[in-house]
């Protein structure tokens, strides 16, 4: 009998190449995901699959024991303003109401706490996708121009204490001005608020969070960011080597080219 490992699913396509990868590996897969954030789909993709509600962490710890599932994962995206509403449990309100702080990472790490309590060994889910990190250099046929690599060089260490505030991954400059700030919205709002406030020639960076936990909420890009970056005119993007995940990295790729879209992935200690 195959080993499991268990799927904590958000949106997106990351649970099922997670999936797809653990099935390659030769594991039976369990995914647990959630209504209105999941794509029920994702059931033809694993052997075991439910559906609850955000919130409702007993039932997803009694789920995967009941599975007899040991090793567990986070995949995926929640989409922010829909997670506002969500109805906990008393576990989970336990979470919540001990945080002094409710930024995406300080709640991913209270989950991972959590979880780890019960006995799950928690692991980074782009450990079984290896080929979605990002890696270093330009990835572009375009480098950034001087002007956009000095709003790089400005904006890199304005993200990183960003990050410190648990507030988001995604920042938006021009001319060594900051535009715009990802918040509740997420990366694909503060791209187009951040175009419609800068005007065209704004670049944008998408890094970690400084210390961020790998085992949850790595920066992503994909195909919907690049066009939303073409869409608003940018002159170059900024990621992080190595711990951003790059979807649909060639059709991505092609697209930016067409339109002399940047793209540059730097390591932890740039700038």
């Amino acid at each position: 009998m195959p080993e499991h490992i268990g799927i904590i699913a958000g949106g997106g396509q990351f649970p099922r190449l997670v999936a797809q990868g653990a099935r390659e590996a030769g594991l039976s897969v369990v995914a647990c995901g959630f209504h209105g954030h999941t794509d029920p789909a994702l059931a033809g993709h694993v052997d075991v699959f439910r559906l609850l509600h955000l919130g409702q962490l007993n039932k997803l710890l009694a789920y995967f024991h009941d599975q007899g599932v040991r090793r567990l994962c986070l995949a995926g995206t929640i989409n922010k303003p829909r997670a506002l509403d969500f109805r906990p449990d008393w576990r989970a309100a336990r979470v919540v109401f001990s945080l002094r702080t409710k930024g995406d990472d300080s709640l991913l790490r209270a989950v991972l706490g959590e979880l780890e309590k019960e006995g799950f060994e928690m692991l980074s889910a782009a450990d079984l996708v290896p080929s979605l990190r990002c890696p270093p250099g330009t990835l572009t046929r375009r480098e950034p121009d001087p002007e956009a690599w000095a709003d790089i060089r400005y904006a890199w260490p304005v993200a990183a204490g960003m990050g410190r505030f648990d507030i988001g991954q995604c920042l938006v400059v021009r001319q060594g001005m900051v535009i715009a700030v990802e918040c509740l919205e997420g990366t694909d709002a503060t791209l187009k608020r951040g175009a419609e406030l800068g005007g065209k020639g704004c670049v944008a960076l998408k890094i970690a969070k400084p210390g961020q936990d790998e085992r949850v909420d790595l920066p992503s890009v994909g195909l919907t960011t690049i066009r939303n970056l073409v869409e608003g005119g940018y002159a170059a993007l900024a990621v992080q080597a190595g711990k951003t995940l790059f979807f649909d990295r060639e059709a991505s790729l092609t697209l930016a080219d067409k339109h002399k879209l940047a793209i540059v992935a730097l390591p932890d200690d740039f700038a």
